[in-house]
């Protein structure tokens, strides 16, 4: 913790974003390639110096409860250095417990036990110090803790006043000066806080309430300056992770791979599943080899790889564990896959409005933006369990239908007939079923335009050009798909090798696997309830 005018800045928070940190394992530089060359199996079965630059394959065996310990310990350190490094606005907060949490209860009474205590001590007469000389060594060793190592005159001081030898001494003696040490203690404290706990401090300074409720508030300004000091550490910490976190990561996940060899199974799995899609897509090819087998043209790597990447837009969590590669950012993949689901639905339903009603609502962007904008509002949440999208979708044509006789009357258009009401109506609410052409059309184009960003060289110049139909929902759709191909590349630069690897085993295997109908990992986008 830095002192007078070495103070941390406050943390604020921002958008996701991966690293750009390139690693310097040449496999791995081939894996993030967007473009999809050919690769040889000489490219795949090359042997690379780097340690961590292949994954090593481990002969079954038995794990240990200690090795289990040992990797739920790496892999918590593991999503921690990830969050650090691809969550910008990333920083630690108190917790506020609800109200009636027992947990809350018990620590609010064993807290005012401890006060209640202090307070009856210091009102004897003669008053016993022994809780308030535990209290000062333990903020004595808080002090301590947020000085940097080379403070040593800071150091030296808080020793020589907060001497509890000493002060043991003048308890004996009844000339314990309370009211002295803690104002040296604020005034310690305001050596040491950030700029925003500068208010904080001069309420300790200016609090005429007695020394038990001045203690209370001088512990818990204490508390918010060890949560600074540890943000002001995981700000330090990120400008390091940037440049060796992909290294850290992958030699990270090497161990727990090391020590539970099948930690690469649903990854594989997943791979697997891309491959075999493809390969059923594949016609053969007419021409045979010298067997008289007919020969398969194998899918390019990246091809595989990218194609796998896509279908984690429409990931079934209930049903398909993820891959052990994505654990890390399982939190922020299932929030572009919900927000995308329900830009599909607000897009759906534009569009039904734009194709029933024609050209007398053509041309009015501040009709168009309030039924966006409407239809997004009572979709939210639509993916609560207990939500329930025919009710919102009844809601919704109901809006909908009153903003549009609204617009059409300022106009001088007539009204929306109850016919076509009752029309609206109905379409809007069959974007629930998994087979509308609606949402089957408003779906393709989606993954239309994710396989081009997905398979381009530089996606960026490609997140506002849109399929047609998607123009409503542009600025979502360039958002999602920014923050998708950051944690894509990062996620490609960290596995490469790992994927790699797999990709080895199925392309240039003696038998391939056999194509077969792939999974079906698609979530419905909008449930019926």
């Amino acid at each position: 913790m830095p002192l007078n005018d070495e103070r941390p800045a406050s943390t604020s928070s921002g958008e996701d974003q991966g690293s750009d940190v390139e690693s310097s394992s040449e496999r791995c530089d081939s894996m993030t390639s967007a473009s999809d060359v050919d690769c040889s199996r000489e490219s795949f079965t090359s042997d690379c110096s780097s340690k961590h630059s292949t994954p090593s394959s481990s002969p079954p065996k038995t794990v240990t409860l200690d090795e289990v310990m040992d990797c739920a310990r790496e892999l918590c350190n593991l999503r921690l250095a990830h969050e650090i490094t691809v969550n910008h606005g990333f920083h630690l907060e108190s917790v506020n417990l609800p109200q009636n949490c027992l947990c809350k209860v018990v620590r609010d009474n064993l807290h005012k036990a401890f006060w209640d205590i202090l307070e009856s001590e210091l009102n004897d007469d003669p008053p016993e110090y022994q809780q308030a000389i535990r209290l000062l060594e333990e903020i004595r060793e808080i002090l301590l803790s947020f000085l940097n190592p080379g403070a040593n005159r800071m150091r030296t001081q808080i020793m020589e006043v907060l001497d509890m030898d000493l002060i043991r001494q003048q308890a004996d003696n009844d000339a314990v000066d309370i009211q002295g040490l803690a104002s040296y203690i604020i005034t310690t404290m305001g050596k040491m806080c950030a700029p925003a706990r500068d208010e904080e401090v001069k309420k300790l300074r200016e609090s005429t309430d007695n020394i038990v409720a001045l203690f209370k508030e001088i512990f818990r300004v204490l508390d918010l300056m060890k949560m600074d000091m540890v943000n002001v550490t995981i700000d330090s910490l990120r400008v390091v992770l940037q440049k060796e976190g992909v290294e850290y990561e992958r030699a990270t996940f090497q161990n727990i791979l090391d020590k539970t060899p099948g930690a690469l199974n649903h990854t594989t799995t997943w791979i697997k599943s891309s491959l075999e899609e493809l390969l059923s897509a594949t016609n053969p090819t007419e021409q045979s080899n010298s067997q008289g087998k007919e020969q398969r043209p194998l899918p390019g790597p990246f091809t595989v790889i990218n194609n796998a990447f896509l279908h984690i837009l429409t990931w079934d969590y209930n049903s398909h564990p993820l891959p052990e590669t994505l654990m890390t950012d399982e939190l922020r993949l299932r929030e572009i896959q919900q927000q995308l689901q329900q830009c599909q639905a607000v897009n759906e339903v534009l569009l039904i409005v734009y194709s029933a009603i024609g050209g007398a609502i053509q041309g009015l962007p501040s009709l168009s933006d309030r039924l966006k904008k409407m239809t997004s509002v009572l979709l939210d949440g639509m993916h609560n369990p207990h939500f329930k999208m025919q009710e919102a979708l009844e809601d919704i044509s109901a809006q909908i239908c009153s903003e549009l006789n609204k617009s059409l009357t300022e106009r001088s258009y007539p009204a929306l007939t109850p016919a076509l009401q009752a029309t609206l109506t109905g379409q809007i609410c069959s974007i629930s079923q998994k087979d509308n052409s609606i949402r089957t059309l408003v779906e393709e184009r989606v993954k239309l335009y994710f396989t081009t960003l997905i398979f381009d060289a530089k996606p960026q110049t490609k997140l506002e050009q849109v399929p047609a139909g998607l123009t409503a929902i542009t600025p979502e759709l360039a958002s999602l798909g920014a923050k998708f191909i950051s944690l894509v590349k990062y996620n490609k630069t960290v596995y490469g090798p790992f994927y790699a690897d797999i990709l080895k085993k199925l392309l240039f295997s003696n038998s391939p696997p056999a194509p077969s109908p792939p999974q079906d990992t698609t979530q419905d986008s909008v449930a019926s309830k």
